[in-house]
């Protein structure tokens, strides 16, 4: 599985429950897991902040949506979306719960790249 970026653009990768563990192992840095739906207004509204964020700090961006992994969703105590969780070398080191302003994801990824 490759994970490169081309050319400094942010990749989004979309996980599921049978490349999660993977993707993060084969992950370097931080990476921003995001929760989501395609019903879920919030979601949409996120995701190109997210995906901005992601460009600008050079973190990883990685998709998960909830329908279609359950088990994910239930194994990270995912209850409402979206959620974005912060993980660095395999575990999870931060959580947003909702569609926070860019300021206050941007603040995590510096605290924690």
């Amino acid at each position: 599985m490759s994970l490169s970026r081309d050319h400094g653009l942010a990749e989004t990768i979309h996980l599921t429950e049978r490349n999660f563990d993977e993707a993060l192992v084969a992950t370097q840095g931080l990476v921003m897991v995001d929760f989501w739906a395609e019903w879920c207004g919030p979601c949409r509204a996120i995701a190109p902040v997210l995906e901005e964020l992601a460009a600008e700090a050079g973190v990883t961006l990685m998709k998960v949506n909830v329908d279609e992994n359950h088990g994910l969703a239930a194994r990270y105590g995912i209850q409402s979306i979206p959620t974005i969780l912060f993980f660095k070398e395999g575990a999870v080191v931060d959580r947003v719960v909702g569609a926070a302003p860019k300021a206050v994801l941007q603040s995590i990824v510096n605290a924690r790249a």
